[in-house]
């Protein structure tokens, strides 16, 4: 399923996408009888794997019917399914609990900066004040002059995970998403730890969609890349990750609890701003898209404070 949260007629709510039009999943849930659907993605994931399924079998029988030229309603005869242009897309997780990055989890990156690969993850987070939708725009902030783009792979927890071994690790995922983990880099550097620099407002666009984990059976093979101004910046595949996503749910859960709708941002790949010859940051204007092969297109315009 292409899970993701979008706003209509003034109303936010949860969604599927379903032959290229949007449909509210609370809606479609009350429309069989079967009582009132999930009101946001988080709360659907806190709901377990019965819930998934009605999902899935609601996107299933809407399917069917805009296959046969109906246009399905809700149970009072409201309007459900949407045009792409009718509707906002938000961010799918709005407010996650808990944002968790990797650093130089890709060895090109770690190289291109002059880093030795970490022998154990490098860890640190964002606030639910970074996180944005497609088509949001990036602030930059006056206090930052070297403001970078880097295209990450992300992972969105799926049930509460606490100590798990790696071979169930991704039993514990719900799905994947395209991060972008914004960076100013003069901010970044100031104490050596990441933290303001990582996590200024609007600085983790995210989306379009949660794609779940059944439509994306190796996260491994995944093509990613970024452009700045239709410009291909990164290009690289997961398969260079380091530390992979099993063995991040495992290592994390070691001393973090992770919950539904918690994100794991699993690192960036060479090509970003900083280490360019001249370095090339971001600046009012640019338009910036990430693109994790099979996840959809997150593009974000740069703006100034």
């Amino acid at each position: 399923m292409r899970l993701l949260t979008f706003t209509a007629n003034g109303k936010t709510r949860a969604g599927l996408e379903i032959e290229g039009q949007i449909v509210d999943l609370a809606g479609a849930v009350a429309s069989t009888g079967t009582g009132p659907g999930p009101s946001d993605l988080k709360e659907l994931l806190e709901a377990g794997e019965a819930a998934m399924q009605a999902a899935r079998r609601v996107q299933d029988r809407i399917t069917t019917l805009l296959r046969s030229g109906q246009r399905p309603t809700g149970p009072s005869g409201e309007q459900i399914v949407f045009s792409r242009s009718e509707v906002r897309l938000n961010a799918p997780i709005p407010r996650p609990g808990k944002i968790i990055c990797l650093g130089l989890n890709y060895a090109d990156h770690a190289a291109e900066g002059g880093s030795e690969p970490p022998k154990t993850p490098l860890l640190f987070g964002k606030f639910a004040n970074t996180i944005i939708g497609t088509d949001d725009s990036i602030v930059l902030p006056r206090a930052t002059q070297k403001l970078d783009y880097e295209a990450e792979l992300a992972v969105v927890i799926g049930r509460r995970a606490k100590l798990v071994s790696i071979e169930s690790g991704l039993d514990y995922v719900a799905g994947y998403m395209n991060l972008h983990d914004v960076s100013a880099r003069d901010l970044q550097s100031e104490t050596g730890q990441f933290f303001r620099g990582k996590s200024g407002d609007t600085f983790a666009p995210c989306g379009p969609y949660l794609v779940t984990r059944d439509e994306v059976p190796d996260p491994h093979v995944l093509d990613i890349r970024s452009y700045v101004n239709g410009e291909l910046r990164q290009s690289s595949n997961t398969r260079h990750l380091i530390f992979n996503v099993p063995f991040l749910v495992h290592h994390i859960s070691k001393t973090i609890t992770l919950e539904p709708g918690d994100v794991i941002s699993t690192g960036t790949p060479s090509g970003v701003g900083t280490h360019r010859h001249p370095p090339s940051y971001l600046k009012p204007g640019d338009v910036v898209r990430i693109e994790v092969q099979g996840l959809g297109i997150l593009e974000n315009t740069v703006v100034a404070e």
